[in-house]
């Protein structure tokens, strides 16, 4: 609640309103490129290889944005940000958008003058530990030591577990996730704490990825997804619905594969969707053909997750409450008609 009420008061100082954030669907389109805040480095979600070139599902989001403002999925500039600095980045116009495994909460939600307009990603808390700690439950965990990374709901989440079930332990925490990491591998502590998605993607970065294990408990929701600034309607639909027709054209069997074929549908969804008939890039400000220009440079929602974090990567997380509705997962486009 503090860090909230910091950032609401650092809102307030850069005077930020209502009016003065409604233009960034005009600005972003007047400067050519899309600004977008990103993780300082977590394989799958938003990560940079040695040449700058970013990748992740949380990358795709962007991609997707400025695909269908532009028709180019290029036309994006990362940020990258730690937990602390993400919410002010946005509150102070230096990105555009927030695309950072950043948890949907109602304090964000409502107090610091940002909206969330999507999840991309249904995560929930996890542990980790070196194997030949024997432990194989985080009830067991009594009197450890936990790296976790300050200024995030997965702070909050380790208090309350451990308080829930009468447990001690000591916090040992650092502003950065890889500050985090490198001290869980130096043995500083005995538990890594983030994200189940983030726990996979950071033990590849250890020195022997094989001798951790994440427990088996969640213990907590974490739905994450991108951020805008609140009251900035236009360009919230946009980043909204952009995330929608990724999920959409999955549920209707598009992909950047096969869209140009599946003009020709019969379909009125896929038609509708594909900017065949009706206007619904004109309800957005774009042009008609903008949802096929996200599926056509960037994927459907299950191409994203698999090229970034799917069975067939390091990170080999299985679709779970990410996959499609239809499939028994969360994942569910509002109707786009």
């Amino acid at each position: 609640m503090k860090l909230a009420k910091a950032l609401f008061a650092a809102a307030a100082a850069v005077g930020l309103s209502t009016a003065a954030s409604a233009g960034t669907l005009d600005d972003v389109r007047g400067k050519g490129f899309v600004q977008c805040g990103v993780s300082q480095g977590l394989p799958g979600f938003s990560n940079a290889d040695t040449e700058g070139n970013w990748t992740g599902i949380d990358v795709d989001v962007c991609r997707g944005v400025a695909s269908a403002l532009f028709g180019d999925a290029g036309k994006v500039k990362y940020t990258p940000l730690s937990a602390k600095e993400r919410f002010t980045a946005l509150q102070s116009g230096e990105i555009d958008v927030l695309s950072r495994n950043t948890t949907w909460t109602l304090v964000r939600d409502t107090s610091l003058g940002l909206d969330f307009v999507g999840v991309n990603y249904y995560d929930g808390q996890g542990f980790m530990v070196r194997s030949d700690l024997g432990v194989s439950s985080a009830k067991e965990l009594g009197g450890a030591t936990v790296c976790v990374q300050i200024g995030t709901t997965t702070e909050l989440n380790l208090a309350d577990f451990f308080r829930a079930n009468g447990m001690e332990y000591k916090p040992v925490v650092f502003e950065k996730a890889d500050e985090v990491v490198a001290a869980y591998d130096a043995g500083r502590c005995d538990v890594y704490t983030t994200d189940a998605s983030g726990l996979a993607a950071q033990r590849i970065k250890l020195k022997d990825p094989g001798a951790h294990s994440i427990l088996p408990e969640i213990i907590s929701k974490e739905p994450l997804g991108p951020v805008v600034r609140h009251g900035d309607n236009a360009w919230g639909d946009v980043v909204r619905w952009t995330l929608y027709a990724m999920v959409e054209a999955e549920e209707l069997g598009i992909n950047s594969g096969n869209v140009d074929e599946m003009k020709s549908s019969t379909n009125p969804n896929v038609k509708r969707l594909l900017g065949i008939e009706g206007e619904m890039g004109k309800s957005l400000g774009l042009a008609n053909e903008w949802a096929y220009n996200v599926i056509k440079q960037v994927g459907n929602y299950g191409e994203s997750f698999d090229r970034n974090v799917g069975p067939n990567t390091p990170l080999k997380l299985e679709r779970g409450l990410n996959a499609l509705w239809k499939d028994g997962g969360l994942q569910y486009s509002m109707p786009v008609r």
